[in-house]
């Protein structure tokens, strides 16, 4: 295997049935798929421009098409859900799920399309285009936002991405939301982790309400300001907030995770002018993640 590729025989043999087939479709034929996705990982893990994608991975027009049709045909999403279902059969996965999302830089070549600034966060279709592109003004520029659920071992369950400037607490149940294990036998999809860690940024009634439904438990400390508000109302704030100080150690896979995704400088830094396509890429890094483990 050489410097430019990352994927194993094996890893590669667990995948290539997920990916679309080209047999029995008129018109040319499919270049080869390990080639493209080959290239398709070379080009976030160095952040080159698609143009300057070394030859031997083919036409940077071929690889760039592919990777946006995937991102947009839910291709990367349907690959990393069996590889989910797979790691779940086998009793692979850690319920215990943490949260957080990290900031990325968008690079200026990111903010060449008109957007709608401001506009809602397309929380529920990762799949269609947002106005925003998931682009937003903070005090650092433009960012954009990668919103992560991640097992008790840091290996990511959903991806959401959002604007730079958006808050943490509007995406947590959207983003618990878009965990969906589904079962190799009989069974509806697990949806439910055993528990949630994040940190205070995720404290809110509204999302200790919807965990305590869901029957999974918080493990989210209070902020101080909620603290003060809670003993100035006396026995009308509520009792305090308890949480698993233990548990709440475990939450630094989810740092860990990011550190590990960083690595791959084309989502360190926004090169993609479409949401759809960035996310893709962190996607398929989720992909690499599960191959590997």
């Amino acid at each position: 295997m050489s410097r430019r590729a990352v994927q194993t025989d094996a890893q590669w043999e667990r995948i290539a049935p997920l990916l679309p087939s080209d047999v029995g479709k008129p018109g040319r034929r499919f270049r080869d798929h390990r080639q493209v996705v080959e290239g398709i990982v070379y080009r976030y893990r160095t952040g080159v421009a698609w143009r300057d994608l070394p030859a031997e991975f083919g036409p940077w027009q071929t690889v760039w098409k592919r990777h946006a049709r995937f991102s947009r045909h839910g291709t990367w999403d349907n690959v990393l859900t069996s590889l989910l279902t797979q790691a779940d059969a086998a009793g692979e996965i850690d319920w215990a799920v943490s949260i957080d999302s990290t900031i990325n830089r968008a690079h200026q070549h990111a903010a060449t399309l008109p957007r709608a600034t401001g506009a809602n966060a397309n929380h529920k279709n990762q799949i269609s285009e947002p106005a925003d592109h998931a682009i937003g003004r903070s005090r650092g520029g433009l960012s954009t936002k990668i919103h992560h659920a991640v097992d008790g071992r840091g290996r990511p369950l959903a991806v959401l991405v959002g604007p730079g400037q958006g808050g943490d607490a509007p995406m947590c149940l959207p983003v618990l939301n878009a965990i969906r294990v589904p079962r190799l036998g009989p069974g509806r999809p697990r949806t439910r982790p055993d528990s949630v860690l994040a940190d205070k940024a995720y404290s809110s009634r509204a999302i200790r309400t919807e965990l305590r439904r869901r029957g999974i438990v918080a493990v989210v400390p209070e902020p101080r300001d909620q603290q003060g508000n809670r003993k100035r109302r006396g026995s009308r704030g509520g009792r305090p907030v308890t949480y698993d100080i233990d548990a709440y150690r475990g939450r630094n896979v989810v740092e860990r995770s990011f550190n590990a995704l960083k690595h791959w400088r084309g989502l360190a830094t926004r090169y993609d002018k479409l949401a759809i396509t960035y996310r893709g890429g962190a996607v398929l890094a989720a992909i690499i993640v599960w191959l590997r483990d």
